[in-house]
């Protein structure tokens, strides 16, 4: 097993605004991360991507291979073999004023609508390669958010984020792990809001039957409260359901010939999502199957939540 340490800082921004405004001529010309090792050999390679974002490339010894972004700390690709199981939209932006529409992205500390933006902030906030490791040919990166002038603005306390993502043949594994580390306790809720590439009239959830649904369609402020009797749950039009106190297993069928196995820990609740006819260009493409928070996490100084979550598939 080989280690590598390293530390990305990108530079300290003096207000919110600036954290907001022309992030990408920051990264212009910005000198990336180097090592003493040859970090092709422990299939982490770090680069450029859209819009010249800090990219992480994961490549496996077995072939599968993943992309993630600094900027959101957001996965975008999990390829095994040639098919990338994962979902970025058409109108994704890759220029650091926006969140990036697609992948994995965070929502964190605020799932959904709030008293700040939607989904909070660390899905368009800088995190940082704080390690990176090779497990018997599974590359392993953890990235680290931290408070910043830009968070405290909105949710004004003192955290840190770590996100560490393994590749394996044939899975995707997820650590998160939020750390209280003010003076003064807090409370927060999230989810990974998790795009699968999907035949969205064949795709199908199975494992959700028995949650207590709060259904947001048709009126997202007023959720129609109710119970899961299906078996197997289908996308036949506009989607948006939450599930409370979800099985820490779910099965996906993406209707392309894959089953993808949703496997948490910690993760209590799921979110089903498709936005069939308001997103008509991509609609078709994806559904979203969220690991989610939906309560609130109350955290005292000094102690801290994990989650996991393990995508798979056969």
């Amino acid at each position: 097993m080989v280690a590598i340490s390293m530390t990305w800082s990108l530079p300290t921004l003096t207000s919110s605004k600036l954290s907001r405004v022309n992030r990408s001529r920051r990264y212009s010309g910005m000198a990336f991360a180097t090592v003493n090792k040859d970090t092709a050999t422990l299939g982490v390679r770090i680069g450029e991507g859209l819009g010249n974002l800090p990219k992480v490339v994961l490549t496996s010894s077995h072939g599968s291979e993943a992309e993630l972004y600094l900027y959101g700390g957001c996965v975008t690709s999990w390829k095994v073999g040639s098919k990338d199981l994962l979902f970025v939209r058409p109108d994704a932006v890759f220029n650091g004023q926006k969140p990036i529409s697609g992948g994995i992205p965070h929502c964190f500390p605020q799932f959904g609508p709030g008293p700040m933006q939607q989904h909070g902030f660390a899905r368009n906030s800088d995190w940082s390669i704080v390690d990176s490791d090779n497990v018997d040919g599974s590359p392993v990166i953890t990235l680290e958010l931290k408070d910043s002038p830009y968070s405290r603005a909105m949710w004004d306390y003192s955290f840190q984020a770590l996100y560490k993502i393994t590749l394996d043949k044939n899975s995707l594994s997820t650590e998160l792990k939020i750390t209280n580390t003010d003076k003064k306790p807090f409370s927060f809720t999230t989810a990974l809001h998790t795009y699968f590439s999907a035949a969205v009239s064949g795709a199908s959830v199975k494992g959700l039957k028995g949650c207590k649904t709060l259904n947001k369609d048709p009126d997202p402020k007023n959720p129609i409260e109710g119970t899961e009797e299906r078996d197997i749950v289908t996308y036949p039009g506009f989607v948006d359901c939450v599930y409370l106190g979800a099985a820490n297993e779910l099965y996906l069928d993406n209707g392309l010939g894959d089953i993808i196995s949703i496997k948490n820990t910690n993760w209590p609740d799921a979110v089903l999502w498709n936005p069939h006819l308001t997103m008509e260009a991509c609609y078709k493409d994806f559904v979203c199957v969220e690991n989610a928070q939906i309560g609130n996490v109350d955290l005292e100084p000094e102690k801290s939540w994990v989650a996991t979550q393990q995508l798979s598939v056969g």
